[in-house]
């Protein structure tokens, strides 16, 4: 009993010498080697040896990461990786709100493929990192438009305890066709107080009635001429709440084709491997002819590159063969 007791421990503890000589020299094998062990451990096993870490070296591990993360690729791929879901979200909002020119579609990205429990986690641990609330920073960040559609979405997560009601959601699917339909205009103020009163599932539920009601989905609806530019944003959104998978998939291939997805590819794997990861490589495969492997080597690989970003293709390529 005694030894397997002590096991983990012993474990933990060469792991821990593993991060403190990569991250603290050139050692190549050994970061090789860190990158084995890493993808090998599980979500409980990253926060044991993170607390390994502070036990062995009186030091918190992210805080010693986030010291040398802006130079170090593989480096910033093991902190978004240690990284608690709801931390790592608030700081892709943070960055996206005021890293430079506001990121609008990794904003809707966090806001639309989140449950809402996930977004009220989120919330809280924005408020606790940067001392501010996130719909105030989206409201000051933003445009009118996506604005008032993202602060619906996100006051909706103060519902995540409400459980889905399949006749509630056959009411508010006939309200959401009586806003289209009310007459020349959209009545966008009804569909967006609906969008701010039911938390994710049940919106959910909301747009599986509207299907099974009126033979289409709603979001097919807000393709008409009078919905105009706003029914085009809330679509956005919308797919994005229904579809999460596909969202994402359409976000990496627009990142590809515009030859800048290294920040969405590394983004998307991390924040998604214990999600539905494989949904988005199977979709983003059906979308494009590419494999999500092959996008991440092309992104991390890349000529005159290779030594710099070797080690963080080999994490996320590791992270992949796990969860695909």
């Amino acid at each position: 009993m005694g030894s397997s007791s002590t096991q983990p421990s012993k474990k933990y503890q060469l792991d821990c010498q593993y991060l403190k000589s990569c991250f603290s020299g050139d050692d190549v094998n050994n970061k090789q080697k860190l990158v084995e062990l890493l993808i090998s451990r599980s979500q409980q096993e990253l926060k044991l040896i993170q607390q390994t870490y502070t036990t062995l070296y009186n030091q918190d591990l992210l805080r010693a990461l986030a010291g040398i993360r802006r130079n170090d690729t593989f480096a910033d791929l093991v902190y978004l990786r240690l990284s608690e879901p709801q931390d790592r979200d608030a700081e892709i909002v943070r960055d996206a709100l005021f890293g430079g020119r506001v990121d609008l579609n990794a904003v809707i990205e966090v806001a639309c493929t989140r449950s809402s429990l996930e977004l009220h986690s989120v919330k809280q641990a924005y408020r606790l990192r940067y001392n501010s609330d996130v719909e105030q920073d989206i409201t000051l960040k933003t445009q009118v438009g996506f604005k008032e559609i993202l602060l619906a979405v996100l006051k909706s997560s103060r519902k995540y305890g409400s459980r889905v009601g399949r006749s509630m959601a056959m009411c508010d699917a006939k309200t959401l066709y009586e806003a289209m339909e009310s007459g020349a205009f959209v009545d966008w103020k009804a569909i967006i107080s609906l969008m701010s009163e039911r938390n994710t599932g049940q919106f959910k539920a909301i747009l599986s009635s509207y299907k099974e009601l009126y033979g289409q989905e709603f979001s097919k609806f807000l393709k008409c001429n009078k919905c105009g530019k706003f029914g085009k944003e809330i679509r956005a959104v919308v797919r994005g709440i229904q579809y999460p998978e596909r969202f994402l998939a359409k976000q990496l291939n627009r990142a590809r084709q515009n030859g800048n997805a290294r920040e969405v590819v590394a983004r998307i794997i991390l924040s998604r491997l214990e999600v539905d990861i494989k949904n988005i490589s199977n979709v983003f495969a059906a979308k494009t002819g590419w494999s999500l492997g092959n996008l991440v080597r092309k992104e991390f690989n890349t000529v005159g590159c290779r030594n710099r970003h070797a080690l963080a293709a080999d994490f996320l390529l590791g992270l992949l063969k796990r969860s695909c």
